[in-house]
């Protein structure tokens, strides 16, 4: 049992206490020097004493939320981090930044929720920011700067299930007929026949591919570091990086870029920029997503008389063919890079009910000849 005015230097270099509260749990405080943490206790044991709860921290939401999003670059892809810092700063401490930790109630943050998806915001953003102001919340309160996580308490917004829209198998062969002799004519080839994702694609270096042995590695993705620069980051998930056989038609595409580049590389001369990524701007720069979309996808779609989806509802077009044509879900989630069988299943559940279906009636084709 510590004794009272006792502190332990932690791994991390902090110094921790704790103090027994009237509900009969400890609270655990810490501090980057001993004098500190012993000082946080004493206030705490003098709080408890006169009967108010000492145990809320009074610095404010901004404040806080600042040092957490400090320390939590440290610790997740610099886009991850950016994206934090993106959504905590643009939408949760304009409203919540002045109140001080212990004035955030929940009725505060579910009013915070309700006023932002009026404003317009997507629901599906708002709820990332309820997972982002989860966590930070969690660690105030693991840190004993608040009795709890008021973020347990709130309901985020119901974010509608969003309905993939696919390409037929006919309408498949549609687009790869139209993107024939195409300047990105390898990526659609490519998504098309290893169902990779927009990241993943765009973030491929000819050193990822062997084409004598007709297969590459998924080993980065593409996204924006924590300037905002274009650059590729390792896949954030070990099965998401994996070994994908490329089909025939896949490694004629890809030959056929690699010489289209090589020649672009010659003309551009000094101007090109140095990368080693497979698919580029003209000059060699990492090709934006946004001109991927706006400059090349979309306008492919409608010289072909396509519907117009998402980029990636060629990876759900991808999963869901091989689903129809009976590919096992685990071969199909590996192919896809999906965690779980679950996740691929889940995902295109349409398509397990179609899948079911057809086995029902196989099988009774099977006992019906059988009899």
């Amino acid at each position: 049992m510590r004794a009272k005015g006792s502190a332990t230097k932690r791994g991390d270099g902090r110094w921790a206490t704790s103090v027994r509260l009237p509900s009969g749990r400890r609270q655990y405080l810490y501090a980057d020097s001993q004098r500190a943490v012993l000082r946080k206790a004493a206030a705490l044991r003098q709080a408890l004493a006169e009967g108010r709860d000492g145990t809320e921290d009074r610095r404010t939401v901004e404040a806080y939320l600042t040092e957490w999003l400090e320390s939590t670059t440290q610790r997740v892809r610099p886009s991850t981090a950016r994206r934090y810092e993106q959504l905590v700063r643009r939408h949760a401490l304009p409203a919540l930044g002045r109140l001080t930790l212990a004035q955030l109630r929940p009725a505060v943050l579910q009013g915070l929720y309700t006023d932002l998806v009026a404003a317009g915001l997507a629901p599906a953003t708002v709820r990332q920011l309820h997972a982002i102001l989860h966590h930070a919340l969690a660690q105030a309160a693991r840190w004993g700067l608040v009795s709890q996580n008021v973020a347990d308490l709130v309901t985020p917004p119901r974010v509608p299930r969003y309905e993939a829209r696919t390409l037929t198998a006919q309408q498949a062969r549609t687009l790869l007929a139209a993107v024939r002799g195409d300047a990105l004519e390898a990526l659609y080839v490519l998504a098309l026949y290893t169902g990779l994702r927009q990241g993943e694609l765009l973030g491929l270096r000819w050193a990822d591919v062997d084409l004598e042995r007709g297969r590459l590695a998924v080993r980065g993705t593409l996204g924006r570091d924590a300037t905002g620069t274009l650059a590729v980051a390792e896949t954030k998930t070990a099965r998401s990086r994996r070994q994908v056989p490329l089909a025939p038609s896949a490694v004629t595409a890809l030959r056929a870029h690699g010489a289209r580049q090589a020649e672009a590389r010659l003309r551009a001369g000094p101007a090109w920029q140095g990368t080693d990524l497979i698919f580029t701007e003209a000059d060699g720069r990492p090709l934006n997503s946004r001109e991927l979309l706006r400059g090349h996808w979309y306008p492919l779609l409608a010289r072909a008389g396509l519907p117009r989806i998402r980029f990636h509802d060629l990876r759900h077009t991808v999963a869901t063919l091989l689903l129809e044509e009976g590919v096992h879900p685990r071969v199909a989630a590996d192919a896809l890079g999906h965690s779980t069988t679950a996740l691929t299943l889940n995902t295109y559940s349409h398509v397990s009910a179609t899948v079911a279906a057809e086995a029902a009636a196989r099988l009774a084709r099977l006992l019906d000849d059988a009899g």
